[in-house]
């Protein structure tokens, strides 16, 4: 049982004076530019960089023929396949292809650096950082495209697998559906189970295993073209548009709603900028992916209007010579297990920039190469996509049925990018308005039609992206409330200035003899700031205080890395004598990890504030909030803060994610905050 420790008399404050060795007013310095920092850029040479953007970018949209064109002649779309009607679902195809990949993301999206960074949190900097106009609402909508990518995520492997294995019904049609399944499964487990040992090093041979692929796909494309040179008509934009016009409106929201499936995976192209940069990516794009994605896609047309059979509706595996069935499927499922591990490393990415940009709880990263940062593993997020892979297998069974679970998240994220481009083209970019209005008024208008065409399909496995989508999207609007309402209700506190902290400190006769760190939710550099309440606390409990005492602010800014000042000391008291009072603020960007242990060494090495170097003799003291409701919180509120309380749960303790309390004394006191 715990008691309240007696409240201990304190010694009158004054004000600050004139002292031996002490500064009239705290004094600042600030650290030198991050050496770090400027390290960020891709690392390699142009061709290295090239092929491993095909193994790692275009995964996704690089497989996607196994299946595209299936849901087009062979799905629920079922477009009559008449020569005409070929003609136009191709031209469709490409076109869908050239405006949304090629010219949106591939010359367009990739000139919205945040530093060299891409992707949706990028994006959220950049419009926060950098724009005026970025109005609350949009960055919502960005962190619920977040969330529909964390649905792709779970999507993706298992359909992109999935396809590949099915080519086993084609070389085998005796075994049926029997194997698919478990194969699928068994390939899906032993991908999640190796994601702990990262995947350094993979990166250039997982590009070689593509530029095979792509090659092969332009290969048997070519081979159906030379029979069938009719198909290239399909170039003509007016028989996809005639197409669309003669097939009424509900029928031509199914064939767009089939078409989204030729563009899924066109995100990584942004999303994994700062890995390679913009020239390699448009580089692979155009000469490579692009490419052998239209002779393929040509191909699989021309072998529809010669009118040979399709077996079992994979027009896909139907170009494969039946000698060369076999090795290919071992090739697509290796293409698709690329792709896969692909989508897994990004979401990890994409939950460490989450959690240090304050939008996810503090779930354990661990990282899985000595000397690069951006190699990480996180157990949570890994077993949850795995979980909801094999639940999407065994619940959909084929990946014709879980393709309409697909478009619904890549035509909602492309919505969402296509919205947040308006202000970065007007902002930052200095378009006019007509300028703006035409490009992203009309990719919008796109993007938005395929948006309502995948709606169709809501109840088909639509729901499923959406509802994780929506769910993720709780989840950091939760804890975003959840931090600032913890940190207003600090702020609202009275607790002693620093000048009455330093008064105490000069006034004591008996200090603890250690080298103290406190935990401070707020920068702190003038007398008149508030103190952290923790010191209040210790001071009434012990009546003394630390002899050496380093209060630590940790600062994490909308930007990928910090590039000026890393760190910023504040010296509150110094005496030879007493002993210091010093502030510290440490920043970093939310593509950094934040070691915070190793950088106050590197403080003290430098003499920069007053602790030893062996971190042994450091001691930590933090607090954890007790958090309670307020007296008048409403029935949304409670139930607002008791998911939050729950997130805290599976939450890393902000000192335990900063290093702290690893090599060196830990205290932490429990601190009752009420929230509003």
């Amino acid at each position: 049982m715990m008691h309240e420790a007696p409240k201990l008399k304190r010694p009158s404050l004054k004000p600050i004076g004139r002292h031996r060795d002490a500064p009239v007013a705290p004094t600042e310095r600030h650290s030198a530019p991050a050496a770090a920092a400027a390290g960020h850029a891709p690392r390699g040479s142009f061709a290295a960089m090239s092929v491993g953007a095909l193994g790692i970018v275009f995964g996704a949209i690089g497989t996607s023929p196994l299946y595209a064109l299936d849901q087009l002649f062979f799905g629920r779309a079922e477009a009559a396949r008449a020569p005409a009607d070929v003609l136009g679902g191709v031209s469709l195809v490409i076109w869908a292809i050239t405006v949304i990949v090629a010219v949106k993301y591939a010359v367009l999206v990739l000139r919205a650096q945040n530093d060299g960074e891409g992707g949706v949190f990028a994006l959220y900097g950049l419009l926060a950082e950098r724009t005026r106009r970025a109005p609350t609402f949009l960055l919502w909508l960005l962190m619920l495209g977040a969330g529909l990518l964390f649905g792709d995520g779970i999507i993706t492997p298992a359909i992109s697998v999935l396809s590949a294995v099915e080519g086993l019904q084609v070389a085998a049609p005796q075994l049926g559906h029997a194997v698919v399944v478990p194969i699928t499964i068994v390939l899906l487990t032993g991908l999640f189970a190796i994601q702990s040992r990262g995947t350094s090093g993979i990166g250039f041979a997982c590009g070689l295993i593509l530029t095979v692929w792509f090659v092969t796909i332009a290969v048997l494309g070519a081979a159906q073209i030379a029979q069938h040179p009719e198909i290239l008509a399909a170039f003509n934009p007016l028989l996809g548009l005639s197409y669309l016009q003669q097939s009424g409106w509900f029928d031509a929201l199914l064939i767009l709603s089939a078409l989204v499936l030729v563009v899924t995976g066109a995100e990584a192209m942004y999303a994994d900028l700062g890995h390679f940069g913009a020239r390699p990516i448009r580089a692979s794009w155009f000469t490579v992916v692009f490419p052998a994605l239209l002779f393929n896609y040509l191909g699989q047309g021309a072998y529809v209007l010669s009118g040979a059979p399709v077996v079992g509706g994979k027009l896909f595996y139907s170009l494969v010579p039946q000698a060369l069935l076999l090795p290919m499927i071992v090739l697509a499922t290796a293409a698709t297990v690329v792709a896969s591990q692909a989508l897994i490393s990004g979401a990890f990415s994409l939950v460490s920039q989450a959690i240090r940009l304050g939008l996810f709880p503090r779930l354990v990263l661990r990282h899985t190469h000595e000397h690069h940062a951006g190699q990480i593993y996180v157990p949570f997020m890994n077993w949850a996509l795995f979980t909801g892979s094999i639940v999407l297998v065994l619940t959909f069974g084929t990946s014709a049925a879980l393709a309409a679970a697909y478009g619904l998240a890549v035509s909602g994220v492309m919505v969402i990018i296509s919205f947040a481009m308006i202000p970065v083209a007007r902002d930052i970019w200095k378009w006019n308005t007509l300028q703006t209005g035409l490009v992203w008024g009309l990719l919008l208008a796109v993007n938005g039609a395929f948006l309502t065409a995948s709606s169709l399909k809501f109840a088909e496995g639509g729901y499923v992206p959406l509802s994780i989508g929506v769910a993720v999207f709780v989840v950091m609007t939760t804890w975003r409330w959840g931090r600032k309402a913890t940190f207003a209700a600090y702020a609202a506190k009275e607790t002693m200035t620093m000048a009455e902290l330093v008064d105490l400190h000069r006034a004591c006769k008996i200090f603890m003899e250690r080298n103290a760190l406190v935990m401070s939710p707020k920068p702190l550099r003038q007398p008149s700031d508030r103190a952290p309440e923790l010191m209040q606390m210790l001071w009434e409990r012990h009546g003394i205080l630390p002899r050496n005492l380093i209060l630590v602010e940790v600062t994490h800014h909308k930007t990928p890395y910090i590039h000026g000042s890393r760190y910023r000391v504040t010296v509150f008291d110094r005496d030879r004598a007493l002993g210091s009072i010093i502030g510290v603020e440490l920043s970093f960007g939310f593509m950094e990890e934040p070691n915070v242990e190793r950088l106050l060494e590197e403080m003290a090495r430098h003499h920069e504030i007053d602790l030893p170097t062996d971190r042994r003799q450091w001691i930590v003291h933090a607090s954890h909030e007790n958090l309670l409701p307020a007296r008048h919180m409403t029935l949304l509120g409670r139930l607002r803060l008791r998911l939050f309380l729950f997130l805290r749960l599976v939450s890393q303790p902000a000192y335990y994610y900063y290093g702290l309390g690893d090599e060196m004394q830990l205290a932490v006191e429990i601190i009752p905050v009420r929230v509003r």
